[in-house]
């Protein structure tokens, strides 16, 4: 159930008409009164000898009563509140029941208070109602409305249990402001599949990832497409900036800008300025706040890939065992990883690598201050993503991207985790959401790779088969039977074959990685395994032949492969809950 607190208003008649008319942008069907601070109040929806003035007048009586300089100007209030679309019908009792709580509790109508103000609650649709009050109550004084908003949504949380609804989050005023009904409806008018609101703060996401100055930040911002305005001061200090779609325009033709800080409260240009923020110790002695220095780029998309896959393990094991500061930097600086993964997916894997980014933007964010420079690896390897290029959707590029995402997922289920013990439900909630979507993610990417590995463990010897069996055994002994039951365990025989042939003990590469952090609950043990040990062995993603001794070091081989031919049994370790 949502509420919202809209904007106050000046005209009651004005309201009426449009909660009582046929609506502007969905239809409004048999409006009628379902509450109102008078049990004998006129509903012009159902009553033919009532009319909107007699109910206004009603409303608006204790502020007429006021002598004029005293009057509120903005005195009319208005709440809206919304069902789930999978709720059931409620009743107009039930509605009606649902009005006088969420008056009590705003504070326009405490229960008991006889002195309270006037309200009515309207109901034009199925899942929804409206309340209308005037602030000024029976006494004369005005309502005390502070923090309504927040006072509405938990009403909200404990009216969902009531009555047996869907359960949302409380909101904690991180959140980014949400598009207006407006906005919503000049989406859908135009075809978007965002509001424009949206579609910019996605845009700014992606132009921060990895940035290391204000430069580069605008100039990415200008690649992208967007008009941009910045506030100067007198001083010729650089204070804020607005930008616009080219296409977004208002009534007179002109191009819609929101500043950074109505997108997302981090990202105003002072909030964005923090995370190129260095230890005080190496900030600049102008003070004008210091920058990162420009990095050297990586060598290919491969590489950018292998790199972000080592440092995503890192965030990991930080946001398990590091204080609250630096687990939230390694969160905040997740979230420039997906917009860089998503930046530079291929085709195939776009889509879902860009809603993963969209959803965990809100987990991004909590009244945890993230602690600034414990955040520089994974920023840093944002850059890498970003100044690598778009990588292929085939051979090494491929398969680094389906290691990547591998430990993409764990890292947003580790940020959920992390924000579920804080009690943070909706930061929890988008880093689940933003899994579900790299879940989908990986089994694109993985197909060919996963394939190709578990073709190249079919074609060995059968003496090196059963000796990476005999392996498994000997150091998993209570899971080995069902790795080898799994459609992966081919992929990760040969896996184990090219961590020996390289130089390594795969039995202690082996336990490692079994150890840290759970496996068991995978459905594919098998497909976990093999990323973990090719990353931690330096192991190409993807061999370029079966018959090839690997590289210990694989930095600097070409980041590009024969197309393998696709088998059946790609690895599925991402088709439920790990």
């Amino acid at each position: 159930m949502i509420p919202r607190v809209h904007t106050r208003g000046t005209r009651t008649i004005g309201l009426l008409h449009y909660l009582y008319g046929p609506g502007t942008h969905e239809e409004h069907i048999d409006p009628h009164l379902v509450a109102a601070w008078d049990g004998l109040a006129p509903d012009p929806g159902r009553n033919p000898d009532a009319t909107y003035g007699d109910l206004q007048r009603l409303l608006d009586q204790p502020v007429m009563a006021l002598p004029e300089s005293r009057r509120p100007a903005e005195h009319v209030w208005h709440l809206s509140v919304r069902a789930a679309p999978e709720d059931p019908i409620l009743s107009d009792e039930q509605w009606g029941e649902i009005a006088r709580r969420m008056v009590a509790a705003t504070g326009i109508a405490p229960a008991g208070d006889d002195a309270a103000c006037r309200w009515a609650a309207v109901r034009h649709a199925d899942d929804h109602i409206h309340v209308i009050a005037t602030i000024v109550r029976e006494d004369g004084r005005q309502a005390r409305l502070r923090q309504d908003g927040r006072r509405s949504q938990a009403e909200a949380r404990k009216i969902e249990i009531d009555y047996g609804l869907r359960r949302l989050h409380t909101g904690d005023g991180t959140a980014a402001q949400r598009p207006t009904s407006a906005e919503r409806h000049k989406a859908q008018r135009e075809g978007r599949e965002r509001t424009a609101r949206e579609e910019l703060r996605e845009t700014v996401r992606r132009a921060v990832a990895g940035t290391a100055s204000t430069e580069e930040f605008f100039d990415r911002l200008a690649a992208a497409g967007l008009l941009i305005r910045k506030r100067i001061a007198p001083s010729g200090d650089l204070l804020g900036y607005k930008v616009a779609l080219p296409n977004d325009r208002n009534g007179e033709k002109e191009p819609v800008f929101y500043a950074g800080s109505t997108l997302a409260p981090d990202l105003s240009l002072p909030r964005i300025r923090e995370r190129w923020a260095l230890p005080a110790e190496a900030a600049s002695a102008d003070g004008s706040g210091p920058e990162q220095p420009a990095l050297p780029d990586v060598t290919g998309p491969a590489f950018a890939r292998r790199r972000a896959s080592a440092a995503t393990w890192q965030a990991l094991l930080i946001i398990d065992h590091g204080d609250d500061g630096t687990a939230a930097a390694q969160i905040t600086a997740a979230g420039e990883i997906l917009d860089a993964l998503a930046k530079t997916s291929a085709a195939h894997t776009r889509a879902e690598l860009r809603e993963a980014a969209f959803a965990f933007e809100r987990a991004s964010r909590s009244h945890v201050r993230a602690a600034r420079g414990h955040d520089r690896a994974l920023r840093q390897v944002a850059r890498d993503l970003v100044h690598s290029g778009p990588a292929l959707g085939r051979g090494e590029d491929g398969a680094t991207t389906a290691m990547l995402i591998d430990m993409a997922f764990f890292l947003a289920m580790a940020a959920a985790n992390w924000h579920a013990k804080k009690h943070h439900g909706q930061q929890a909630a988008a880093a689940r959401q933003a899994a579900e979507h790299l879940r989908a993610a990986y089994q694109a990417a993985a197909g060919e790779s996963m394939a190709a590995l578990a073709q190249r463990g079919r074609g060995m010897a059968p003496r090196v088969r059963q000796r990476q069996a005999d392996l498994l055994h000997q150091v998993l002994p209570e899971l080995a039977e069902r790795i080898r039951a799994e459609d992966g365990w081919p992929a990760l025989a040969a896996t184990l074959d090219d961590a020996r042939r390289a130089g390594h003990d795969p039995a202690a590469l082996l336990a490692d990685a079994a150890r840290r952090r759970e496996v068991d609950t995978a459905t594919s043990i098998s497909d976990v395994l093999v990323w973990r040990l090719r990353r931690s062995a330096h192991l190409p993603a993807l061999p370029e032949s079966s018959h090839e001794t690997p590289a210990r070091d694989s930095r600097h081989q070409a980041t590009s492969a024969p197309n393998p031919p696709l088998t059946q049994g790609v690895g599925n370790h991402f088709s439920r809950r790990r």
